[in-house]
């Protein structure tokens, strides 16, 4: 009996289970969602759009944004498709009274369609016997088309409105389970097509319009209602291009691309179509380059074509989509306007043809794959780079056809470097061109790579990153016509000689050299090797106590010298771009040093590193300022043995024998406890 209190919520979660289980199509399982968020019965929670008439069911996303197309949205409980309410009783308990098709447009607000049904003699039809299905445009729809065009439809009534009503009609029962995404129905006006997209969202659509009121039943069929009057497709979408002189440019290109066969096959297709005005807004030498050029010009038209229609009014949130081109472009909204890459750049939406949807764009989309370098780098993270570059005189390498790869750093690694228009300065910019298009996919550890400055740079893959000498790739490939860029962490600092030789140059390791000579290490920091040395500075040595400094530096103490610098060498290449959280290097001499990196200091054994990743043609220099000491091993026998209470035999004028493993915190606190114990002098 104890557990009897536990039912009503099994129940519940059966209920919803068996509810969601049963949902045959995404518009049924946002249904059955939008029923959940009711609480009541029969009663579906709606997400209206602020400002405007547009109602959603709700799915669980746009349920906790509170937010359709960028837009809030306000919550209202309606009764589910073919309920209605009982005053008095609790949600929307009754059925609505099965009626035949013209009785029911008058029960779900499709009056106008109602009142035109009777006007074209399509009354009888609908009330008679049958199995019809009619998507029938709500008053709304009927009030948003142009004066013109409802007029010649209502002035003759018997042919052109009759027409168009049987249009919106299918000589069969089909319920929203039936509404598959890409299907086609024949509908009662000359079998012309209707064209069904089901989406995974729920928003179900005929023509483009959308169905807002679905599978409201009938005696004699079903009427689902949509929010635009739909007319009868008959061209392909390659005959759009041909017939509307805005898209005079578009065909001409799409001629030169040889892809008119295409866009006249069957499709699905839907194509963001640049008018006249988008091609006028590219520069004419960057639109006369891609157009001569046929590889970038079928990458640029392929970037306007999705393998797939896509409806505006399917779209509530943005979403990447593959073009044919092979990359991905976001399709959203924000509030009425439909977006690409979160620009309202649409003009005129669903275009239907035969074999796709066209949407009109005022501005041409340039992917990546048909742009120079230089147009890579326009807009991104790395202007300070670029104009760099621009100054060095290198923009015709950045603008040609020459296969190369861009090292460009991001604008933040300028902040502490200097880099004034001098002769150095353009050749340490020529080496941060790669000859050659790579992409950083094929890079492997090892690996060299010649510059345009004649230097060798080696590639270094860590678990958490790939670089290239000191610097590490911080995006993804921007992979253009003829080059690739690389967005980098840092300016690159080239190799200009060995570990030993790096040493020599610079003053702050006069001591340091010494000590590696008298070890006889010379040579090994000269030959080929790949070597990571966290290398004491001066001041390192001098923080040294005396004794110990005097005894490591003695003529008979060489083999602890040595031993001491082999243990500040790592016996691979680790810049500070590949130390994660917890790393470790192998030393040349001792187990193991340990590295991490906190607030962008890198430490090695709790040391911090003062200045990181100065390359040498055999390694990479890190500079300390304390000579780097082993880390104590943790023993937890020892910290038990520290930790128990001590004996009567034990004595009070000693403190006790601390294991020299025990970490530092422990030892303090031992310390102090026989402190406390220990005889005092008399005062």
């Amino acid at each position: 009996m104890k557990h009897l209190h536990h039912l009503p919520f099994i129940a519940l979660a059966l209920s919803v289970i068996g509810t969601l289980s049963a949902a045959k199509s995404p518009y049924q399982s946002v249904l059955q969602h939008s029923r959940i968020r009711g609480r009541q019965p029969n009663v579906c929670a709606m997400q209206q759009i602020q400002g405007t008439d547009k109602k959603y069911f709700t799915n669980c996303k746009q349920w906790y944004h509170r937010k359709i197309c960028g837009k809030p949205t306000v919550i209202s409980y309606e009764c589910c498709p073919g309920y209605e309410r009982i005053h008095g009783e609790r949600g929307c308990p009754a059925a609505l009274p099965l009626v035949n098709i013209y009785k029911t447009l008058g029960m779900v607000s499709a009056t106008t369609t109602q009142i035109y049904s009777d006007r074209a003699e399509l009354k009888p039809e609908i009330e008679g016997p049958g199995s019809f299905t009619f998507f029938a445009p709500s008053n709304e729809a009927w009030a948003a088309l142009p004066v013109e065009i409802l007029d010649s439809l209502v002035s003759n009534v018997n042919i052109e409105l009759l027409n168009a009503l049987h249009y919106h009609m299918v000589n069969k029962r089909l319920s929203s389970d039936d509404l598959k995404h890409g299907a086609t129905f024949n509908s009662m006006y000359q079998d012309s097509d209707l064209h069904i997209h089901h989406y995974p969202n729920g928003i179900v659509t005929v023509n483009c319009a959308r169905l807002v009121k679905t599978d409201q039943h009938a005696t004699n069929g079903m009427v689902h209602v949509i929010d635009r009057v739909i007319t009868a497709i008959t061209n392909d979408i390659h005959s759009f291009l041909d017939t509307d002189d805005d898209l005079e440019n578009l065909r001409t290109a799409v001629a030169m691309a040889g892809m008119t066969t295409m866009l006249e096959s069957e499709g699905p297709y839907t194509l963001f179509a640049p008018t006249k005005e988008a091609f006028e807004k590219i520069p004419r030498a960057t639109l006369t380059r891609i157009l001569s050029d046929p590889v970038a010009l079928k990458d640029l038209l392929n970037y306007h074509i999705l393998r797939s229609i896509q409806c505006s009014e399917a779209i509530v949130a943005g979403t990447p989509m593959e073009t044919l081109q092979g990359t991905m472009l976001e399709v959203g909204c924000n509030g009425k306007d439909m977006t690409l890459n979160g620009k309202a750049i649409i003009t005129r939406k669903d275009q239907l043809g035969t074999n796709g949807v066209i949407h009109y764009i005022n501005e041409l989309l340039i992917p990546d794959s048909a742009k120079t370098v230089l147009e890579l780098a326009q807009g991104s993270a790395v202007t300070t780079a670029t104009q760099l570059f621009i100054d060095a005189g290198l923009e015709p390498n950045l603008s040609g056809s020459e296969p190369l790869t861009v090292l460009a750093p991001l604008n933040e690694a300028f902040k502490d470097v200097n880099l004034a228009a001098t002769s150095e300065t353009r050749k340490l910019l020529r080496n941060h061109i790669l000859k050659g298009q790579h992409s950083s996919k094929v890079l492997y550890h090892g690996q060299t790579l010649d510059t345009l400055g004649g230097l060798q740079l080696r590639v270094f893959i860590y678990r958490n990153n790939l670089c290239i000498e000191n610097t590490c790739i911080a995006a993804h490939d921007k992979t253009g016509r003829f080059g690739t860029m690389f967005i980098v962490d840092k300016v690159l600092t080239p190799p200009m000689g060995t570990v030993m030789d790096v040493l020599k140059e610079d003053s702050r390791f006069s001591t340091l050299v010494g000590a590696i000579q008298r070890a006889g290490l010379t040579e090994l920091l000269n030959q080929k090797g790949s070597y990571t040395v966290f290398a004491p500075t001066n001041d390192a040595f001098r923080a040294m106590p005396s004794g110990e400094y005097n005894r490591l530096m003695g003529k008979r103490n060489t083999r602890q010298l040595t031993n001491m610098i082999k243990f500040h060498m790592g016996e691979e290449v680790l810049v500070s771009g590949g130390i994660g959280s917890q790393t470790w290097i192998k030393p040349l001499h001792g187990e193991k040093l340990e590295l991490s990196v906190r607030n962008s200091t890198v430490f090695v054994n709790k040391v911090p590193v003062a200045e990181a990743d100065i390359m040498a043609t055999n390694g990479v220099v890190h500079v300390v300022h304390s000579v780097v000491q082993p880390l104590r091993k943790y023993s937890p026998q020892a910290e038990l043995l520290c930790l128990r209470p001590p004996t009567r035999s034990a004595p009070l004028t000693a403190p006790p024998l601390l294991p020299s493993s025990l970490p530092d915190h422990l030892s303090q606190k031992v310390l102090e406890s026989s402190s406390s114990r220990t005889m005092r002098r008399p005062q």
